[in-house]
């Protein structure tokens, strides 16, 4: 009887110790990508992250920041998994003790991974997160704002920091183009002009508005944040194929696997990553950040084929500084057949502008002709042909004097006020619209 009793209690004993350890395993990873809407995302590729067995995944972290007390929350996930044997894993969201409110409208999971590319950014990435810190500012309470409207979380503005680093001009090898990394195809899906005269892919309002739309559409279909970013990344079929291939839909789970391409992978991680950082740079050690200035301006409506140095003009003020709040032009004029084109002009501005426009129209009304280069012509050679300044020409085309022009290039040539206009390429219709001749072949990589 009594070695009965003594049997009993030992089995009982390691059978307490087995549960015991059950909430210590924590399922905690990270993943994305993007194959529809590819990314610019070349900067963060140099990162040394190296694919991890499934039990890598299991060492996650208890990691929290000073002054945050941490809430967790337990979810079942599917069993029989073929890497792995956990069966929860614990999100934890952050919450500033002092406010008792929480600082992100997103979840937040703090693990290994997310870790790892923390100490990536304070490190081997510094001098780019620390560019990218800087001009976030001019962006983010834009592109915050549209969220807020639009009733998606704010916090969702550090997808385009992990996409562009905030960088109207960025541009990736798969032809993804401004701060939220469109595609032509899936830009024009989302409302968004990309053509030879425009590409509102790298407006920073217009597109944050189309990546709302988007993101909104995939939180829809997915309900869940974490899957949403990674079908923005990667395309949403890649997301529901892994969704049925794994009978999860848990992002973390699917991390585990190898369908989803690193890049997907790592792009959670990364967007919690620069979140927490950019929310308390000084508590990672961001110190002295030189942040630009928040962007502000006014809109007005000019005629089609409005130069940017008139509008610079009637502002009183540059021309770089209208181009820097107008990255979507592409050739220094607005758009044929838009007769009141959308444009941003500075802050304050307005007044001067409508003044000065109707007076300097009718005297510097925009005109130009178009060449299309031929094999051993020069930027400098084709200005003096025309008898044209150079530094214009250059300026009209997004060119410098350094640049490499091919044959097959269209260029703008742009023309004194009273010499008349030979039509090319352009070619006035009955209606007074113009309309467009395009060549079969024309390389427009300027």
């Amino acid at each position: 009887m009594l070695r009965k009793v003594s049997l009993t209690g030992i089995i009982f004993f390691l059978s307490f110790s087995c549960l015991s350890n059950v909430g210590a395993q924590s399922d905690l990873h990270s993943y994305s990508t993007k194959e529809d809407v590819p990314s610019t995302r070349q900067e963060l590729e140099i990162v040394p992250v190296q694919e991890s067995p499934a039990s890598y995944w299991e060492k996650s972290s208890s990691f929290i920041p000073p002054g945050r007390e941490r809430l967790a929350v337990e979810t079942l996930a599917f069993s029989g998994r073929e890497e792995s044997t956990d069966n929860f894993y614990m999100e934890f969201l952050l919450r500033d003790r002092s406010t008792d409110e929480f600082d992100f409208d997103i979840p937040i999971v703090i693990n290994a991974r997310v870790e790892q590319f923390i100490e990536c950014f304070q490190t081997s990435a510094r001098e780019r997160f620390v560019t990218w810190l800087g001009r976030s500012q001019k962006y983010i309470p834009l592109m915050k704002n549209l969220f807020k409207v639009h009733g998606l979380p704010e916090d969702l503005v550090y997808i385009a920091f992990i996409e562009s680093g905030f960088d109207p001009y960025a541009y990736s090898r798969s032809r993804a183009s401004g701060p939220w990394q469109f595609i032509s195809w899936t830009g024009k899906r989302y409302g968004l002009k990309v053509n030879w005269w425009v590409d509102e892919r790298r407006d920073p309002e217009k597109s944050t508005l189309a990546a709302a739309k988007y993101l909104k559409d995939l939180h829809e279909r997915f309900e869940c944040w974490y899957l949403a970013a990674a079908g923005y990344n990667a395309g949403e079929y890649k997301i529901i194929n892994a969704m049925k291939r794994y009978r999860t839909g848990d992002f973390w789970k699917l991390a585990e696997y190898r369908y989803l391409k690193r890049e997907t992978k790592n792009y959670v991680p990364q967007m919690i990553a620069a979140a927490l950082i950019a929310k308390d740079p000084e508590r990672y050690g961001f110190t002295d950040i030189e942040y630009q200035e928040p962007l502000r301006y006014e809109k007005v409506r000019v005629p089609e084929l409005t130069g940017l140095f008139l509008v610079a003009k009637a502002c009183e003020t540059s021309v770089e500084e209208i181009k820097n709040l107008n990255p979507e032009f592409q050739r220094g004029v607005t758009p044929p057949n838009e007769d009141a084109y959308e444009i941003k002009i500075p802050f304050g501005k307005k007044d001067f502008f409508l003044k000065n426009f109707e007076a300097l129209q009718p005297l510097e009304k925009f005109q130009f002709k178009t060449h299309f280069v031929r094999t051993g012509e020069t930027l400098s050679g084709i200005a003096r042909h025309y008898r044209v300044d150079l530094e214009p020409f250059l300026e009209l085309n997004d060119l410098k004097r350094t640049s490499r022009i091919s044959k097959g290039m269209t260029l703008l040539i742009p023309l004194s006020k009273d010499e008349r206009i030979k039509p090319l390429v352009m070619a006035k219709k009955k209606n007074g619209k113009v309309q467009k001749d395009t060549p079969k072949k024309r390389n427009l990589s300027l």
